[in-house]
């Protein structure tokens, strides 16, 4: 007779970090967190723009105006949530802080997915305490086609655990965005093809990215 397998306990929440400046948030960081999430069976995406990226060197907009974009970006998908932590938390935003809190105040019961692109993850060894934000999250990078994700010489000699999440070819930038507005491109001009249609109408309400913009309808 066949012994029957144990049944195995239930899995806690199975939760991914969407981290950026979102400066601004556009159709790519979107499509990303939507792979994300059905991909790797997410129980939620957490969108947490950056307080003060300690690694670039330009000015971002204001985190309460990046906040707003990525709640206009994303409130379609029930499951996708906005954490302002960083913004409020005072001083440099290093992830491993972050991760940190989020783990501390969510148990130890859920299963966490860092989200980046191959980009960061080739980079991550230049971020803060890397070693120990790898001890805490499974890293879930995009990419092209039927690419996998390609380390750094340094972390491929740090176990880690990385998932491949295949993104199609999308070719927008926030830079692209910003240099288009700074041009004086009209920000519904860039809707849907850049930036959601809410992000647009934000953009053009609060004068982002340029100078003299009219808001639409009046409205601030």
């Amino acid at each position: 007779m066949t012994t029957p397998a144990p049944v195995a306990p239930p899995l806690g929440r199975r939760i991914g970090l969407m981290g950026g400046s979102f400066d601004p948030v556009h159709v790519a960081h979107v499509a990303l967190a939507e792979t994300a999430l059905a991909h790797l069976q997410l129980d939620e995406v957490r969108w947490i723009p950056v307080g003060q990226a300690w690694q670039k060197q330009r000015t971002l907009v204001a985190g309460e105006h990046r906040i707003a974009m990525v709640q206009a970006a994303t409130a379609h998908e029930p499951r996708f949530v906005v954490d302002p932590i960083e913004v409020l938390r005072p001083g440099p935003s290093y992830t491993l802080d972050t991760v940190q809190a989020l783990q501390q105040a969510q148990g130890t019961d859920a299963e966490w997915f860092l989200i980046m692109g191959q980009d960061q993850y080739a980079n991550l060894t230049t971020w803060r305490d890397w070693p120990h934000l790898l001890a805490r999250v499974t890293l879930a990078v995009a990419c092209r086609g039927h690419d996998q994700a390609q380390p750094s010489p340094e972390l491929a000699a740090h176990p880690h655990r990385v998932v491949t999440l295949p993104l199609p070819a999308l070719h927008v930038s926030s830079t692209e965005i910003r240099t288009r507005l700074g041009r004086g491109d009209d920000p519904l001009s860039l809707a849907p093809a850049l930036v959601s249609l809410p992000v647009a109408r934000y953009i053009a309400n609060h004068q982002l990215y340029a100078a003299a913009r009219t808001p639409l309808n009046g409205h601030p």
